[in-house]
C-alpha cells in the first residue's frame, strides 16, 4: 500500500511540474498558456518578439517583419476564450480564433476570424476582421456603446464566445461584437504583434495574462439587443429572433409579397432560384416585366435589411413608406433607397451632387464619398433604419393642435456602414424634395407608415436574406 501511494504521489508530483499541463478546474476552465514557456505554441509568418514575463505573454514590434502569430498548436473549434490584455496605445493587436495556416493558401499566411485589438480614436477594439481573407466582417460602427468599452493603458478583460456558427464578443463586460458565419469552423488560437514600419514603433508592447479556455458543456451567454451581422443566407439567429427579426424572404417561395397595385405577385419579371429573389433583365426597360413588388405589410418605425447582387450597368431600388396611392400601374412612389451599378449606369452622373449613386436616399441625399461598394457579381449589404417620433404644432383658432409623425429619423447603411442620415418631414427635407423630381407629389416622404418595396427597373438584380424587425 506504502508503494503504491509514493507511486501515485510521485506521478501527481511529475503532471504539476509538466510546463504543458492544463488541468481543468470544476467549472471547466483551462489555462489555454502555462505562464512558463511557450509549450504547445509556435510562431507564424512574422519574427517580432516573443517572451514570457513574470507569467505574462510578452509580445514586442519589430522592423519590417509581417503580422507574426504565437499560435496554438491544438486546434480548436466551439470555444470560449476569456484573457486580460495590456496594450501600448501606439499599436494595433488581435487576437486570432478559429485560424489557419496551409502552405496552398498564401504561401501560409495566417488567415481567419481575428478579435480586434485597437487602441486608436477609431476604437474598434472587440470588432471582428478576417485576416488575410475578407476583411471586416463586424466593424464597430455597428456598435457605438461597444467603442466606449475598451480602456487605452490599462488592463482590458476580453471574452470570446465561438459556438456552432455563432461569435460573440465582450470587452470588459460589454458586448461589442455578434457575428453569425459558416466559413470556418475550426482553427488555432493566435496572439498577434501587428507588423511595422516606422522605427518610432520598434519596441512597443503588447502583454497577455490568465489566458484560460473552456470547450465542453458551453452555454451562450444571455442575448443582447446588439446588432448582429448574419453572413448564412435566408437565416435567422436565435439573437435575431429574440430581437424580434422575421424574414420577408425564405429562399423558396415570394409569400409575404405582391406586386404593387395589384393582389397577388407578378407573374413574370421575377423568379426564385438557389434562395435568391431576382429581377429578370427586360432590357433596362422599367416596368415592362412583372412590376415592383411590395410587401404584405405595412411600417412606421421599423429597420431592415438585405444583401443585393448587381450585374453590370444594373438599376433597382429598395423603397419605403409607399401607400400605392400614386400611379396605379406604373411604378410605385416613395423613398428610395437607390441600388445602382454607379460605374455603369448613367443615372448615377445625374441628379445633384451624386445623389442618385448606390445607398442614395434617391434624387434628395448622396450616400457619403467614403461608402465601401463591391463591384457587380458580388454581395453587398443595404440596411434601414427607421425611429423616432416627430411632433408638429400649431394654433388653429384658439386651440393648440398636434399632430405626431412616426418614423422621423431615418439612417441608410452600406456594407455595414452608415453613409447618410436625414429627419423626415422637416423644413430642410421639405425644401430638398421641392427641389427634386418629388416636387409635384403631394405630401412625398411624409406618410405615417407604408409598405416596403423593391423595384423591378428592367435590369437583373438579385437579392437574398430579405428582414425586417418592427421598431416601438
Amino acid at each position: 500500500m506504502k508503494t503504491t501511494a509514493n507511486v501515485c504521489m510521485a506521478l501527481l508530483a511529475i503532471l504539476l511540474m509538466s510546463p504543458s499541463m492544463s488541468v481543468a478546474g470544476d467549472d471547466g476552465w483551462e489555462m489555454l498558456f502555462n505562464e512558463k514557456d511557450f509549450t504547445g505554441f509556435k510562431q507564424l509568418n512574422g519574427e517580432a518578439k516573443y517572451t514570457v514575463e513574470d507569467g505574462m505573454m510578452v509580445g514586442t514590434t519589430k522592423l519590417n517583419t509581417p503580422n507574426s502569430f504565437m499560435a496554438t498548436e491544438k486546434t480548436y473549434g466551439d470555444f470560449i476564450l476569456e484573457v486580460d490584455l495590456l496594450v501600448d496605445p501606439s499599436m494595433n493587436s488581435g487576437i486570432q480564433i478559429r485560424s489557419l495556416s496551409t502552405a496552398d493558401y498564401k504561401d501560409g499566411r495566417v488567415h481567419g476570424y481575428q478579435v480586434e485589438i485597437d487602441p486608436a480614436a477609431r476604437a474598434w477594439s472587440g470588432g471582428i476582421y478576417d485576416e488575410g481573407r475578407r476583411g471586416w466582417l463586424y466593424p464597430l460602427d455597428l456598435n457605438q456603446k461597444g467603442r466606449t468599452a475598451f480602456k487605452n493603458g490599462e488592463w482590458n478583460h476580453y471574452r470570446i464566445e465561438a459556438i456552432g456558427n455563432s461569435i460573440r464578443t465582450w470587452v470588459n463586460g460589454i458586448p461589442c461584437s455578434d457575428l453569425i458565419d459558416d466559413m470556418t469552423a475550426e482553427g488555432f488560437i493566435a496572439f498577434q504583434v501587428h507588423g511595422i514600419g516606422n522605427e518610432s514603433q520598434v519596441g512597443k508592447q503588447i502583454k497577455w495574462k490568465n489566458i484560460r479556455i473552456k470547450t465542453k458543456d458551453l452555454v451562450p451567454s444571455p442575448w443582447t439587443d446588439v446588432t448582429v451581422v448574419n453572413l448564412i443566407p435566408n437565416y435567422l439567429s436565435p439573437q435575431e429572433r429574440a430581437q424580434g427579426w422575421r424574414l420577408l424572404f425564405d429562399g423558396k417561395t415570394t409569400d409575404g409579397w405582391r406586386g404593387a397595385h395589384k393582389d397577388a405577385f407578378p407573374k413574370s419579371g421575377w423568379k426564385v432560384d438557389n434562395g435568391e429573389l431576382i429581377v429578370l433583365s427586360q432590357g433596362g426597360a422599367e416596368s415592362q416585366g412583372g412590376g415592383d413588388i411590395v410587401t404584405l405589410d405595412e411600417y412606421s418605425t421599423f429597420e431592415f435589411q438585405a444583401d443585393f447582387m448587381l450585374t453590370e450597368g444594373a438599376n433597382s431600388g429598395i423603397k419605403y413608406f409607399i401607400t400605392e396611392q400614386y400611379s396605379p400601374g406604373k411604378s410605385a412612389i416613395g423613398l428610395e433607397y437607390q441600388v445602382l451599378d454607379d460605374e455603369k449606369h448613367p443615372d448615377a452622373k445625374m441628379g445633384t451632387d451624386g445623389n442618385r449613386t448606390v445607398a442614395s436616399l434617391y434624387d434628395l441625399i448622396p450616400a457619403h464619398e467614403n461608402k465601401i461598394v463591391k463591384k457587380p457579381g458580388n454581395w453587398n449589404h443595404a440596411r434601414l433604419i427607421v425611429t423616432g417620433t416627430r411632433v408638429d404644432e400649431w394654433l388653429k383658432g384658439n386651440n393648440l393642435t398636434r399632430t405626431e409623425y412616426k418614423g422621423a429619423h431615418v439612417e441608410h447603411w452600406l456594407n455595414h456602414r452608415k453613409v447618410l442620415t436625414y429627419e423626415r418631414g422637416t423644413q430642410a427635407f421639405n425644401a430638398l424634395v421641392s427641389r427634386s423630381k418629388y416636387k409635384d407629389w403631394e405630401g412625398f416622404g411624409n406618410w405615417q407608415s407604408g409598405h416596403i418595396l423593391l423595384q423591378e427597373h428592367g435590369d437583373e438584380v438579385h437579392y437574398r436574406s430579405i428582414k425586417v424587425r418592427k421598431i416601438d
